[in-house]
């Protein structure tokens, strides 16, 4: 095999490699495109994930609003509660003083 010969081998076997790799490149690329209809589902998809995302967004933030009310209610009513109870402490000290003046009214 000369020099003439061994190029134009090298020549034609490098052509081969290309050829196939071309032809390689653009089987999959034809088998990996992605279709229009399914573009119009991944857009659909994403809007619907945007949609849950909001929805989601918009619940947490009505959920922390009520319980900001909920412990604002509870505190109000743990107030009242403590109000009363001191109130009713009170109460029950002075019928008790009222008892044992009484009593000592009865005695006397």
């Amino acid at each position: 095999m000369n020099r003439t010969e061994f190029v134009i081998a090298t020549a034609i076997i490098l052509f081969i490699a290309f050829a196939l790799g071309w032809f390689a490149s653009w089987l999959i690329h034809r088998l990996t495109r992605v279709s229009r209809a399914d573009m119009g589902e991944l857009e659909q998809m994403a809007q619907a994930l945007h949609e849950a995302e909001e929805n989601r967004d918009q619940t947490l933030a009505y959920f922390e609003q009520r319980e900001a009310e909920l412990s604002t209610q509870l505190n109000q009513s743990e107030a009242e509660l403590r109000a009363a109870m001191d109130g009713l402490r009170d109460a029950r000290h002075e019928a008790e003083e009222l008892r044992t003046y009484i009593e000592r009214l009865q005695q006397a």
